[in-house]
């Protein structure tokens, strides 16, 4: 008898079906070993380290599982920036630390992060907070990071709010801010003497021995050490001035710059010389002005052997050499090559003589003119002539007396073959081609080529003779007529006639007698 075996038909789509139910099934069985190997390393995690949170661990895992569940191709469309790449590193470096160190005993501001009753939080709260409150001084400092803070923490405007929160996701970062308070800095540099309070800030001060400036900004050629300084930078191409003065209306790109600024409303002068007591609202003008006592000028002119004890005096000097005059007057379009002595000029247009001698009513342009004037009141003169040892109140002065050695005239006239020691006689000297007499008597119609002449006419007016001689009790209107006076006490006769060999105290007895003397020779 033949046995016919049954023989099960399956249809394609039942196959299928079974093949997918295994595949469900397979993935739960591999999603729950995974839950379950988290859970163990949750477990493990909080008898080694019974002071974190313990939802936070779980809250951290569930963070971590979905990154790593992310697509390759989601990672590439988004790379991470910078400082979420640096705040990676910082964290495994903390947990690395901790791992290394023996779990020290921690107090109360550590077990804020702790599973326990609500009493006892708020109670811990109130004590960081009283604890932290020491240093808010400190924290509300957002002034760039430079190469010489003491900290090199890269932090920048907007992190100090952050701070301020006195709660940390990671242990390690709440150890690192209780640094703050201790003042504890363990990670020394092997180049230098500096110790940094984190692992993370020594290594952005390594960079200063390094040179790495991994910040790179978009809008120029620019990099920076630390992206706190890249950030600030940024407003330059922006023109973002978040820093506003409450006293006026000037706003700031950076805090450091409008903490300067409000000194000249405060009247702040916190930096104070040690040698001559002299105090500064800036540090850097201090640290210009202590070259005066150590005679230090480190600035050098490459046009020549002159050097300057400030950048920008030598920026100035350095005009000199181009010609370049930058500063505009708005009134008259004449240029200067300072900005100073375009504020001095401005003062010609506004009548304003701000600088006011304390001896006397007179006031004044400029203070070089004032320094000058007062001079006049206590008889200083403090610029001697190197070859006959006279001495002078101004160095304008020196200068011009000294082309009486050198025989020096380097004023030419356009019009004669006349040249001239002194702007000012050239100037007069050219009135006598053009005619001018500006200066006119308020007493008759006479006027005169130089504003001396004047002055000695209006003595014949008033009757004054101001002039007095040392050697007899004669006074004379002008200061001419004193001196060729004095020739008669002297015996001098600088008027030597050049027909013959007779000389005469004045001008006016040499002229005539030249008349004479001019006759004779021709016989009339």
């Amino acid at each position: 008898m033949m046995h016919h075996s049954q023989v099960k038909m399956t249809s394609p789509d039942s196959t299928k079906q079974e093949a997918e139910e295994v595949s469900i099934k397979q993935v739960d069985e591999d999603v729950s070993i995974k839950h379950e190997a988290e859970d163990v390393s949750i477990k493990q995690e909080a008898e080694d380290y019974p002071h974190l949170n313990i939802l936070h661990m779980v809250v951290c895992k569930e963070e971590v599982s979905s990154k790593q569940e992310r697509s390759p191709s989601l990672l590439q469309e988004e790379p991470e920036p910078p400082h979420i790449k640096e705040e990676q590193e910082e964290r495994k470096e903390e947990q690395e630390e901790l791992l290394q160190r023996p779990e020290e005993p921690v107090g109360s501001t550590l077990t804020l992060l702790a599973v326990k009753g609500d009493d006892e939080n708020d109670e811990e709260e109130e004590d960081i907070s009283s604890h932290c409150s020491e240093v808010e001084v400190e924290l509300e400092s957002d002034t760039e990071v430079t190469e010489d803070s003491d900290d090199w923490e890269e932090t920048s405007e907007d992190d100090d709010d952050e701070w301020r929160n006195k709660s940390f996701s990671y242990s390690g970062s709440l150890k690192k801010h209780q640094r703050v308070h201790t003042g504890e800095k363990p990670f020394q540099c092997k180049h230098c003497d500096r110790s940094c309070t984190s692992s993370s800030s020594l290594k952005t001060h390594l960079r200063v021995h390094t040179g790495e400036k991994p910040f790179q900004g978009k809008h120029c050629d620019k990099s920076f050490s630390l992206s706190g300084n890249l950030k600030t930078h940024l407003r330059v191409h922006t023109g973002e001035k978040p820093f506003q003065c409450k006293h006026c209306d000037k706003s700031f790109s950076h805090s450091d710059n409008l903490e300067k600024h409000q000194r000249v409303h405060t009247g702040e002068k916190p930096y104070q010389c040690k040698h001559c007591n002299t105090s500064f609202s800036q540090s850097a003008t201090l640290k210009t002005h202590l070259r005066i006592h150590t005679g230090e000028k480190p600035f050098q002119c490459k046009h020549c052997d002159k050097s300057f004890r400030s950048l920008a005096n030598l920026e100035n000097h350095q005009r000199v050499h181009t010609g370049e005059k930058p500063y505009q007057c708005k009134h008259c379009n004449t240029s200067f090559s300072q900005s100073a002595t375009l504020k001095t000029h401005l003062h010609i247009h506004t009548g304003e003589k701000p600088f006011q001698c304390k001896h006397c009513n007179k006031s004044f342009r400029s203070l070089a003119n004032l320094e000058n004037h007062q001079r006049v009141h206590t008889g200083e003169k403090p610029y001697q002539c190197k070859h006959c040892n006279t001495s002078f109140s101004q160095s304008a002065t020196l200068k011009t007396h000294l082309r009486i050695h050198t025989g020096e005239k380097p004023f030419q006239c356009k019009h004669c073959d006349k040249s001239f020691s002194v702007s000012g006689s050239l100037k007069t000297h050219l009135r006598v081609h053009t005619g001018e007499k500006p200066y006119q008597c308020k007493h008759c119609d006479k006027s005169f080529r130089q504003s001396g002449t004047l002055m000695s006419h209006q003595h014949v007016h008033t009757g004054e003779k101001p002039f007095q001689c040392k050697h007899c009790n004669k006074s004379f209107s002008s200061l001419a007529n004193l001196k060729t006076h004095l020739h008669v006490h002297t015996g001098e006769k600088p008027y030597q006639c050049k027909h013959c060999d007779k000389s005469f105290r004045q001008s006016g007895t040499l002229m005539s007698h030249q008349h004479v003397c001019i006759d004779n020779i021709l016989g009339k």
